[in-house]
């Protein structure tokens, strides 16, 4: 058995279960009711922030992809509900949540495990015909440990900075494994094969110029679930270095001590994460001196290198408005909330967003360079029409595990995505039937029934 049952725990001399076991050898009576408790949030938050991403073009786009060119009857896609093959089901649920920037993440990989994890699994399971939401529960779990331990060990072992896609393809192969029965050699080969074709894709490229391929999400559960597909033909990929190299051993040594599925964040606003801090910071002196944005003549941010480089301040795309730092704060000092909504292409026009954002003005602070990526700071000045100076507290974004979300700031997330899309009530119950998923003698009919409806 692997022991969930401490959270967040180091230096324990039990000998860690290698990868291979773990994913096969994980059942949910190991999983800790804390931990229970943290995967049925994330599956409410990734199915709210699903809902919102399915609403953009880049959803549409992939979903009728993957429906002319992933061919098969496997398994249904997320929100969508047209069949297609498990990977195609992948491709497109991962997508579809990162379309919208409000998907959990983690600080030292950078990125994102879950938008790519939750997707994948669902279509194994639909694929495989496994009916067990606790099944469903322990292999996000899983996910969350595998994928998080590859994305920091990725970032050790190579210079450049990788989407999401490229760790998350690790652990979607690794779940691949575990849902199709694999041997212990065939799991390692999949692995492989993943870390292989993953999507080792520049981020900062899209950074600096955002467009619909983002953090490569949808593409990495697509080369996992494949990947174990492959291996159960007996392609072959192994090893996978991020995995087997000696040099990562001790990021994978305290595999079932420390947990990381407990050290995601939650995102409060539909923007990158790098750009959430200052959007807070102005929010707070907003509310705390009780201005409005005709009070401002322009706003002064100080932060760290990689938030200044979200550059666009006049985005045309959603894709731009998610990865801007000026535009969403100027967004929350006009409208004291930053939303679905703000980020659509029918918010762009706004006239006072657009003097805000364009007249803003950054800089950098070397102690919040030095902190990044395990703190990410910024602290605002609003300098006001008559000359007055507000300067905020440095400030970091809402959510860090450190500070987690409230279930009640969780469900306001929820219910603010939720609702204008499938209305109070359905979403009521998407609540009541997350909230159930570890019921024993439970079923994935009622999640279904949420989860692939258009």
């Amino acid at each position: 058995m692997v022991d969930l049952v401490q959270t967040a725990t180091q230096g324990s001399t039990a000998m860690a279960p290698s990868v291979y076991d773990y994913v096969h050898d994980l059942e949910f009576n190991d999983l800790s009711p804390e931990a229970v408790v943290m995967a049925k949030r994330l599956v409410l938050d990734l199915y709210g922030v699903a809902l919102g991403g399915a609403q953009t073009e880049m959803s549409r786009i992939i979903r009728d992809h993957a429906a002319g060119h992933f061919g098969g009857r496997h398994a249904r896609m997320l929100l969508d509900g047209r069949r297609v093959s498990a990977a195609g089901a992948a491709l497109a649920g991962g997508i579809t949540i990162d379309a919208l920037d409000g998907h959990d993440g983690q600080k030292l990989t950078k990125g994102h495990v879950g938008c790519g994890v939750f997707p994948s699994v669902l279509a194994l399971m639909e694929a495989q015909a496994c009916d067990d939401p606790r099944e469903m529960l322990t292999a996000l779990v899983a996910g969350y440990e595998i994928g998080t331990r590859a994305g920091i060990a990725l970032h050790r072992t190579a210079s450049d900075y990788h989407t999401s896609g490229a760790w998350i393809a690790l652990a979607c192969a690794a779940l691949g494994a575990r849902a199709l029965g694999l041997t212990r050699t065939q799991t390692r080969e999949a692995i492989g094969i993943a870390e292989y074709h993953g999507p080792r894709s520049q981020m900062m490229r899209c950074i600096d110029h955002p467009t619909m391929v983002k953090d490569g999400s949808g593409w990495g559960a697509m080369a996992g679930v494949s990947a174990a597909y492959l291996a159960a033909d007996g392609f072959t990929g192994a090893p996978a270095i991020t995995v087997d190299s000696a040099d990562v051993a001790d990021i994978w040594g305290d595999l079932g001590a420390r947990h990381y599925v407990f050290e995601q964040y939650i995102k409060l606003y539909p923007v990158c994460r790098w750009a959430q801090p200052p959007l807070q910071a102005v929010l707070g002196l907003r509310q705390a001196h009780g201005l409005v944005s005709a009070d401002v003549g322009y706003i002064e941010v100080t932060t760290f290198h990689q938030s200044v480089r979200l550059a666009t301040r006049l985005p045309k795309t959603t894709e731009e408005a998610q990865y801007s730092t000026a535009y969403p704060t100027a967004v929350a000092m006009v409208h004291g909330r930053v939303g679905a909504q703000e980020v659509s292409q029918a918010a762009f026009g706004d006239a006072e967003v657009q003097r805000l954002a364009a007249g803003m003005i950054f800089a950098e602070d070397e102690d919040y360079n030095a902190a990044f990526p395990a703190h990410r700071f910024a602290h605002v000045t609003l300098v006001l029409r008559d000359g007055t100076r507000l300067t905020s507290e440095r400030t970091e974004a809402l959510g860090d595990p450190e500070a987690p979300l409230s279930a009640a700031v969780m469900g306001y997330k929820f219910h603010g995505l939720a609702d204008q899309i499938i209305g109070r009530q359905r979403a009521r119950d998407a609540v009541d039937i997350i909230a159930d998923l570890d019921a024993e003698e439970g079923s994935m009919a009622d999640l279904n029934r949420i989860l692939y409806m258009p």
